[in-house]
């Protein structure tokens, strides 16, 4: 039996991947600062206590394992100059260590205005925030080490939504979790494109690159179409198609308050830092994925209306069938 590493086991994209490799067959070691609350959620996994930030505990973790999957990042967009950085390196350590394959669920982020609206896996890499520059920091580390040794896959998506997904625009933005959906707030401006990717759609593709793995370059970068909301209203009247069917009542949807971000953002840490992220609201790019098409052949993909009801249901935003 093959044996991996989750880092952000208890998250919603580390949490998805963990499930399909252990439904898979795999030995999932996964490292957390609470293990009995988490082995209280999920016995099956081995759970072992630590913290990304640990470079020996990190490396500890990752004995014997032949896949490390790197999910962990700081909450709510905080700490990020601190803390991204010195969590790779430490995956990074314990990967050329153990000969192991990264796994990383890359963002849009790394890219600028002048490589958009078509984002390929070689588009240049011209960030304009902070935390762009810091993911460009991380891939060209990950690159440095799978000439050190490891081998890295990132897998590219945008907006993630689905179960376990509580920290996203899907369910920070447009619904609020635990109550019925009676508005729906949209951030994107009228017109502009938007890029969206379900959690078990991703995870699904990187399982199946992770079971090709050996075929792969040492570093291998593939981006995910996932669904594209051609016109900024797709995934709203997805929304409302779904809450009507379930409920009988059809919600409004109405525009999401940037204005009051920008009022609170000096004194409020996460929301400062969603406000640098406006742009990608604001302008239409969207993800090439000619490049895992040649790979796998196919790419996994939920239809839109069953992957949002899967998500509100799991948010506790519908009730539950009879």
């Amino acid at each position: 039996m093959s044996k991996v590493l989750v880092l952000g086991a208890t998250g919603g994209i580390g949490g998805e991947v963990a499930r399909q490799l252990s439904a898979a067959g795999w030995q999932v070691c996964a490292l957390t600062r609470d293990v009995d609350k988490a082995r209280s959620q999920n016995a099956t996994y081995t759970w072992l206590k630590g913290d990304a930030l640990n470079r020996d505990e990190v490396i500890a973790a990752a004995r014997g394992c032949a896949v490390i999957v790197h999910a962990v990042n700081p909450p709510g967009y905080r700490n990020w100059a601190e803390q991204v950085l010195p969590m790779i390196d430490n995956t990074i350590a314990a990967a050329i260590a153990e000969r192991a394959t990264i796994v990383l669920p890359g963002t849009v982020y790394n890219f600028g205005p002048d490589a958009f609206p078509v984002l390929d896996e070689d588009s240049p890499q011209h960030p304009l925030t902070r935390k762009g520059a810091i993911r460009v920091q991380l891939e060209q580390r990950l690159l440095r080490s799978s000439r050190e040794g490891a081998r890295v896959l990132i897998v590219r998506a945008g907006d993630f939504f689905g179960a376990g997904a509580a920290n996203n625009w899907f369910s920070q933005g447009l619904v609020k979790p635990g109550k019925p959906v009676r508005a729906v707030s949209d951030p994107g401006a009228p017109g502009v494109a938007h890029q969206w990717a379900y959690l078990p759609d991703v995870a699904r593709t990187m399982l199946e690159l992770i079971e090709r793995r050996a075929t792969l370059e040492a570093f291998a970068c593939f981006h995910m179409a996932g669904h594209v909301d051609i016109d900024g209203t797709q995934m709203s009247q997805a929304i409302q198609r779904v809450v009507l069917r379930r409920t009988g009542r059809q919600p409004r949807v109405g525009v999401f308050p940037w204005w009051l971000l920008t009022l609170a953002a000096p004194f409020v840490v996460t929301f400062r830092e969603i406000q640098e992220m406006r742009y990608l609201w604001q302008t239409p790019l969207r993800l090439d994925n000619q490049r895992l098409l040649a790979a796998l052949g196919h790419e996994p993909h939920t239809p839109l209306e069953h992957a949002v009801e899967a998500a509100l249901t799991s948010l506790g935003c519908l009730p539950t069938p009879a």
